[in-house]
């Protein structure tokens, strides 16, 4: 079949790699238009956009996929179909039907669990033991679309958001072939979803991220591996700062810490939560590089032995410490 591939981050990379390596024949290849990234903020192409332009393939990048101009050209290509791995852009109804056999879209989970933009993250922080990916014919809706084929993936003990990610985009390449052969062949048709089961996974943002002490521990794991790499778990330091956090270890030993009262040791730094503490792993201050938490709280001249008891509590609100008479925690970001 010829195809339009969609797609923009590099997660999308291994299905592009897998199409081109299949039988069908990518003739072009639809991504978000370069944008700006890194410190300089200069203009990147994306992953995507890369590899197309590496492998010798048409690229188009429309600012939409609504553009008359994007659309006229992609019913001259006069292609079957069009693969979607995480593109970016919402597709119109006018340009839905150009392919002969529609979009064809990879959705990281097994719907009609976790529809939309986040679903391996949220997977992720609602404790779910198993995910997958599936296959399905792009319409209107958001990812309500009936379905060609599904894989199952364990979610490791583990598994950071990046992890998980990576091993279901090797895998639902594979699916995505796959499922055009069998459309191909005449011998695949979707199936529409099921009514129960639906959630929705929303994107998360930089205030999703943010770490709540008074959590349990097993919530607060979650919450940092779901948002590892992006959009990066943070906590509040007692001057306001912001300090990132990467993956922690709760360690269900420690139980006499409040909720983000910090403890530092010769080798680990641990902060309290609801139920027992956790230990940090890596740390971002801001403006500087991510770094050992060990080694961060030495830079930042935090005491050693017990939990300090000399800095502010910092409430969820801004402005919202410790009332008058109360006794004082150094909190790493407390909640109100």
């Amino acid at each position: 079949m010829r195809l339009l591939f969609a797609g923009t981050p590099e997660v999308a990379v291994p299905a592009l790699d897998a199409l081109l390596d299949s039988r069908h024949d990518v003739v072009a290849v639809l991504t978000r238009p370069d944008a700006r990234s890194g410190r300089g903020r200069t203009l990147a192409p994306s992953p995507v956009k890369r590899r197309a332009l590496e492998a010798g393939i048409e690229v188009l990048t429309p600012g939409s996929p609504r553009d008359v101009e994007f659309q006229a050209r992609l019913a001259e290509l006069a292609v079957h179909a069009a693969p979607v791995v995480a593109y970016g852009a919402l597709v119109p109804a006018a340009a839905l039907g150009i392919p002969t056999h529609g979009w064809v879209n990879l959705h990281f989970s097994v719907l009609p669990a976790w529809r939309g933009a986040a679903p391996v993250q949220r997977a992720i922080i609602s404790g779910d033991e198993v995910t997958g990916a599936s296959t399905f014919l792009l319409e209107e809706g958001l990812d309500t679309g009936p379905v060609f084929g599904t894989l199952t993936e364990t979610i490791r003990p583990r598994d950071t958001a990046g992890d998980l990610l990576g091993r279901l985009s090797v895998a639902g390449a594979d699916l995505l072939v796959r499922t055009l052969d069998g459309i191909e062949d005449g011998i695949l048709s979707p199936v529409p979803q099921p009514h129960d089961g639906v959630s929705i996974a929303p994107r998360l943002d930089v205030e999703d991220a943010r770490v709540r002490w008074r959590l349990p521990a097993y919530a607060v794991d979650r919450l940092i591996r779901g948002c590892t790499p992006a959009p990066g778990a943070w906590t509040l330091l007692p001057d306001g700062a912001r300090l990132g956090l990467g993956p922690v270890a709760p360690d269900p030993e420690v139980v006499d810490l409040a909720p983000g009262e910090v403890r530092l040791t010769k080798r680990d730094v641990l902060v309290g939560t609801a139920t027992s503490a956790v230990r940090l792993g890596e740390g971002t201050p801001a403006g500087k590089r991510t770094m050992d938490a060990a080694a961060w709280a030495r830079g930042a001249r935090l005491a050693d032995g017990t939990p300090r008891r000399d800095g502010l509590r910092l409430g969820e609100e801004a402005g919202d410490g410790p009332q008058p008479g109360s006794a004082q925690t150094s909190d790493l970001a407390a909640d109100a």
